[in-house]
């Protein structure tokens, strides 16, 4: 497996204003990241939040990336990942077009087939099973690339036609630009090593909320099976991939265990389960660069992605391993 430079990516989700958004955008520029996103959730403060254990989005994604796009300069902007079900996918591509444009061509282009049965309820979406979710995706992607193409659109599929008319703007990354899929199930991240340019590596969210189950699809040896299903997908183009992933449990800390203890705890495992946890990144600095090396020789995982609330103390272990 080659080994790709590490690179580095936060991961926020709100602010409580315009001042507050442009300085973390700016911030995470200026401490070596590469990469600045959202995620792609709507659901306010209630029931319907709070039976998900996901935190609040306070943000809409597009409007915040296309602010964080204008207050910057280098960084690359994105959505870890847009949910397929919440847009019509000729805006979306639209949508994504014009942020590419807008920005210079810094897009990262993340897709997702949808995962919150309960966010889907509270705003009356039809959650339809698995696998359709994940055709309705496999189909866009086609027409996405189509639009992006600026040649006449011609699409009759089961889940969207389309057609008399040009995609616009063209966007500056060509032929469009780079594609994230995420996912933690086999069929998910078989379409991200077929198609994707950025694999990024969840939990199997199939219960529907953020908890146990979820943490527990995503141990060291279950995630070593997700590489080979995306390997096997993938075939020669396997590396070709950058392989991403969330460390959702980061914790810069001269105390690892008793925090990997409380952690763990909490999510059913051990505290040498969560330590060796791919999503999770608990101890020094210096520690964290070896285990970051050691997991991008197992898994190839070269990009990291960090929520906002870890960004500067996390920002020593970028400012040593960026580009190496």
């Amino acid at each position: 497996m080659s080994k790709r430079p590490f690179r580095f990516a936060v991961q926020a989700f709100s602010a409580d204003s315009a001042q507050a958004w442009k300085d973390l955008a700016r911030s995470v520029e200026d401490q070596g990241y590469s990469a600045f996103h959202l995620a792609d959730h709507f659901l306010g403060e209630g029931p319907a939040l709070a039976s998900t254990n996901h935190p609040h989005q306070t943000l809409a994604c597009i409007p915040a990336m296309t602010m964080a796009a204008a207050v910057t300069r280098d960084i690359r902007i994105g959505c870890r990942v847009f949910c397929i079900d919440y847009h019509h996918p000729v805006v979306l591509a639209k949508s994504a077009a014009t942020i590419d444009l807008l920005s210079d061509g810094r897009l990262e282009f993340g897709l997702g087939a949808g995962w919150i049965q309960a966010e889907y309820e509270a705003a009356g979406i039809p959650f339809d099973r698995p696998g359709v979710r994940i055709s309705r995706l496999e189909e866009y992607l086609g027409l996405f690339r189509a639009f992006m193409s600026g040649e006449q659109i011609d699409h009759n599929g089961e889940f969207a036609q389309v057609s008399g008319f040009a995609g616009s703007p063209a966007p500056v990354q060509k032929p469009m630009p780079p594609i994230m899929i995420g996912g933690g199930a086999k069929r998910i991240l078989s379409l991200a090593g077929r198609e994707a340019d950025i694999v990024s590596f969840n939990f199997n969210n199939r219960s529907g909320v953020i908890g146990p189950d979820g943490v527990a699809s995503s141990t060291a040896d279950a995630t070593a099976e997700k590489v080979q299903w995306v390997k096997a997908a993938a075939g020669d183009r396997f590396n070709q991939l950058e392989l991403e992933i969330g460390a959702y449990f980061t914790v810069v800390t001269d105390h690892p265990q008793q925090v990997a203890e409380q952690m763990g705890g909490m999510m059913g495992l051990s505290a040498e389960a969560m330590l060796d946890h791919p999503n999770a990144l608990i101890g020094t600095v210096d520690s964290i660069c070896e285990t970051l090396e050691a997991r991008r020789e197992r898994y190839g995982f070269s990009y990291i992605t960090v929520g906002g609330d870890n960004a500067a103390a996390f920002a020593p272990v970028v400012a040593r391993l960026a580009g190496k």
